[in-house]
């Protein structure tokens, strides 16, 4: 709101806004009836003035919002720990059991096999449709 420059007309009455209206833009140049029921803005052009206390306020927060910076990553440890068992329990045992490694390479060639089968199975029907 802060950059606009062709405000004619404001009303944010009962809007229950707060805090410290913004110096040096167009809000101060209109009556504080179009800030009328918003008892927690304060500054110009309002005749109540801001006190500390807001600065204290946003200084809670933030200090909050820098706690939350220091918290551990449970997610993505769990997530990374995950991806570590499961990469090993599967690799590993490969690795590590001939009979289990010529099975799985088995396994995938024969599932290669398959599909093989039903691609060419499918094209030739494609290609017979297409002919008659």
């Amino acid at each position: 709101m802060t950059s606009l420059n062709f405000l004619n007309e404001f009303d944010v009455s009962y809007n229950n806004l707060e805090g410290k209206i913004p110096t040096s833009t167009q809000l101060q140049n209109f009556n504080a009836s179009a800030f009328e029921g918003n008892p927690k803005l304060c500054g110009a052009p309002l005749p109540n003035e801001c006190r500390e206390i807001d600065a204290y306020n946003k200084n809670i927060v933030d200090q909050d919002a820098n706690n939350k910076g220091d918290e551990i990553p449970w997610f993505y440890i769990f997530a990374t720990l995950g991806f570590i068992v499961g990469f090993w329990g599967v690799c590993g045992s490969l690795f590590l059991k001939k009979t289990w490694r010529y099975s799985y390479f088995q396994f995938l060639d024969n599932v290669q096999d398959s599909l093989y089968v039903k691609m060419a199975v499918c094209m030739g029907k494609m290609k017979r449709r297409i002919r008659d």
